[in-house]
Parts: structure tokens; sequence; C-alpha cells
């Protein structure tokens, strides 16, 4: 499929692109993001993908720009926010399904696992939003009648030509007819949201490294409820705000992968409050997240290495069951890196 912005052809011909900057220079290309219908977007201020190309056999290029300020994935201590880093993978992976795969665009795309690890002082946030190249190539792909079923996509993330982070994403592709097979009556949109709980109310926003209590996903445990813990040290319930206009973009009818991410982020912090870069992370899923019941978050911090870096297990479970298996691993902030003006 072609892409629907300036195919590499077009930009390779800068100089047939008529028109000047204000200081006299000319662009070298014109540059937009890629329809938000091929990442499973509603708004089209949360695509951060800006073109894809082929990249030699079996890879891919894909080009993004983040942000000098977000709503939810802010700047901290100087550094872009990792979790950007791993929505820009979501997108990346689904814009791929779709213009490489030919996957069409109302087949839910489900994760299995995802993970990164990065490198700390290629995250700084400067005075112009980051432009991020992002090589990508498939593995262990899945195909039932020719349709891409499910398929692991490693990436390398390179920003100012240096090397960013690794990252890696497993994800599994079904057609509407069998995600209504898999999920029953909970994947009817309506029902699963007409029956789904209110917000929990939040922890304590710098508890969990938080400016605004709207984007705190843990709350209390407290010990009510057939499901809940019977020790809440550690222990929190999962908050979920439908109302979220980043992690809830559209309506779903269960709870959102980037939601349990922020959660293992956001519970990783409090029991580890000393740091509060998540330098690498590994995040795998084993079932749906329903709306109706409440999840808990469980986290576990081992010693401090000696560079002070430490590794938290986090657990998410519903109906006493696990849903995601977490591994966070945080290094303190490098200092001498003031946010931008």
């Amino acid at each position: 499929m072609a892409s629907a912005i300036l195919s590499p052809s077009a930009r390779e011909r800068s100089d047939d692109v008529p028109g000047w900057w204000a200081d006299g220079n000319r662009p070298r290309a014109l540059t937009t993001t890629v329809p938000r219908e091929y990442v499973h977007r509603a708004a089209v201020s949360e695509v951060f993908l800006t073109n894809w190309r082929q990249d030699g056999p079996g890879g891919w290029l894909v080009t993004a720009q983040w942000p000098r300020a977000h709503s939810f994935y802010g700047p901290a201590g100087g550094l872009h926010d990792p979790l950007l880093l791993i929505e820009t993978v979501r997108q990346a992976g689904i814009l791929l399904s779709h213009v490489a795969h030919g996957v069409p665009l109302d087949h839910p795309i489900i994760w299995q696992k995802v993970s990164y690890v990065l490198r700390p002082q290629a995250l700084r946030a400067t005075h112009t939003p980051a432009d991020v190249a992002l090589h990508v190539t498939d593995h262990d792909v899945v195909r039932r009648r020719k349709q891409l079923a499910g398929v692991r996509q490693e990436f390398r993330i390179v920003r100012d030509g240096a090397e960013l982070a690794r990252a890696s994403l497993t994800y599994t592709c079904h057609s509407p007819a069998v995600y209504r097979r898999l999920r029953g009556e909970y994947g009817d949109l309506l029902l699963a949201n007409a029956r789904r709980l209110p917000p929990s109310e939040p922890v304590a926003p710098p508890v969990v490294g938080r400016d605004r209590a709207a984007d705190v996903v843990l709350s209390p445990a407290g010990r009510t409820g057939p499901d809940a813990p019977a020790e809440p040290a550690d222990r929190w319930r999962l908050r979920v705000n439908t109302a979220h206009p980043v992690l809830f973009d559209h309506p779903v009818d269960h709870v959102p992968g980037m939601l349990m991410v922020e959660a293992a982020r956001q519970a990783a912090r409090a029991v580890a409050p000393h740091w509060s870069l998540p330098v690498a992370l590994d995040c795998s899923f084993a079932r749906y997240a329903e709306l109706d019941a409440p999840c808990w978050v469980g986290a576990r911090a081992a010693g401090a290495g000696a560079d002070g870096r430490r590794e938290v297990a986090v657990r998410v479970e519903q109906h006493g069951r696990p849903v995601v298996d977490a591994r966070v691993t945080g290094l303190p902030l490098p200092q001498g890196l003031p946010d931008p003006c």
C-alpha cells in the first residue's frame, strides 16, 4: 500500500518543493503525520508517526516526531518520557500491520508482549521537537489463510544518528468475527462500557511521580471485595478512568495496554521512590482486563545495584488470575539536565 503522505521519491526531490520559511531557508520536504486510522487513534494530536518506507529485505523504516510538551507523556528532568517511546512503538506496529501486511483497519491488534531498553542521555529534551527513526524487522510471522495472525517486531530506535533504544513488540491480529468469538459478551462495546465500574479514588500524585490526580492510575487497595488482596502493602487497585483523553483516546471494551504499562511504571515508582526513570521494561499480557471488575496491582522491588539501578516486579490481577506481568528497571535521573524553557 502506498504511503498516504509524501512518498520517499517525492521527499528526495526537495528542490521541486515551492515556498520558503520565514527565515529564508527552503524546507527539505513537507512533513505531516500518518492518517490517524493507521494507528488506531481518534485524535490527530495523538499521532506521532510521520512517514514509513521499506528498508531493505524484510525491514521497514518508520519516522516519528515527539512534541516538546504533552499533556500526559510530558518531559521530566530534561528528558522525554520513556513511555512516549512505547506509544510510538505501539503506533508503528499497528501502522505496519496495515500498510506492510494488509491487515484491514477494522481488525483488532492485541498485545502479547512489549519491551524496551534505552539510553537515558538520548532522551534529552531540547528546544525543538525530537525526530526519531524506527528501524523495524518482522520475526515469527504467523499467517492464516494468507492473512497476518501474529508477529514479533524488533525495533532499533535512532535519534540524531545515535541509538536511543531497542524495543520488541509481539501482537496478534483478529478479524471482527474471530474477536467476537474470543470475547463473547465482553466484546460488545456498548455493553462493556454500560457496566464499567466508576473510577476509584487516586493515590496522591507525588507517590507515583505524577503532577495531576487525573493522570494517576493507582488507588489505595483497601480491604473490601472478594478479590481484594489480604495484605494491601505495596498493593493498589487499578484506577480505570474511561474519560481520560489519552489512555482512552476512543471507547474500547477492555483496559488498554498502555494503561497497564503506565500502572507498572507508577507501581514501580511507588515502591522505589528514589528513582524516576524507567530505563528498561518487559511486559507480558496474559488475558484481557475487563471494565466491570476491579484489578489489583502488586509490586516488589529488588535491591539497588552499584549504579543505583533497581528492578521492580509488577503484577496485575483480576478475579485472582494474572493479567499482566512486568519488570521495570529504574535508574536515578541524570543530573544537570534542566527542563528546557
